[in-house]
């Protein structure tokens, strides 16, 4: 199976998945998706868990019949196109799938990270980011996010996380 990132406006990514998991046949669509991370936010004074797109404007898809997956796309509304490199789709690379099976499992649904600071050294004790410390760019600790840095779509870009430091020694 080949696994292809396709570009739809931002806001409309679950509008998109839902008319492509309707309008696409099984046969031709294996899976279309889109991959999230857990996050806590503070209102009415208390901590409170949601969800957020880790990668806003974007929709994934799962198919081996490409050229069947070209034709089908083309009726979809609001979908800009599948990335390639204006020659030709290109499927994502291994290591973008390993780290969307590492970090999101098969629901794409990047759980909550936990940790420690010691010495101005992140230590993750528990969640997807344990042993991957040092992808981490910056924590916002009041946000209980981090900022991580990955090669992703041909480039080098920044995305969100949910990590909460529970203590700083």
């Amino acid at each position: 199976m080949m696994w292809y990132a396709v570009q739809v406006r931002t806001g409309e990514e679950e509008k998109i998945k839902f008319i492509c998991n309707k309008l696409i046949s099984n046969d031709v669509l294996e899976e279309c998706f889109i991959p999230y991370y857990e996050k806590k936010i503070k209102y009415m004074g208390k901590w409170h868990i949601t969800n957020e797109i880790l990668f806003p404007g974007y929709i994934f898809m799962i198919s081996d019949h490409i050229d069947d997956l070209l034709l089908n796309v083309k009726k979809i509304p609001k979908l800009i196109k599948i990335l390639g490199d204006g020659k030709e789709i290109i499927p994502l690379y291994d290591r973008e799938i390993e780290f969307l099976m590492r970090f999101g499992k098969k629901d794409h649904f990047i759980k909550m990270s936990y940790g420690y600071i010691e010495n101005d050294k992140i230590i993750i004790t528990d969640g997807p980011m344990k042993n991957y410390e040092g992808t981490i760019k910056r924590i916002d600790r009041h946000k209980r996010k981090a900022v991580i840095e990955i090669e992703f779509f041909g480039r080098v870009m920044d995305v969100s996380v949910g990590v909460e430091i529970v203590k700083k020694i």
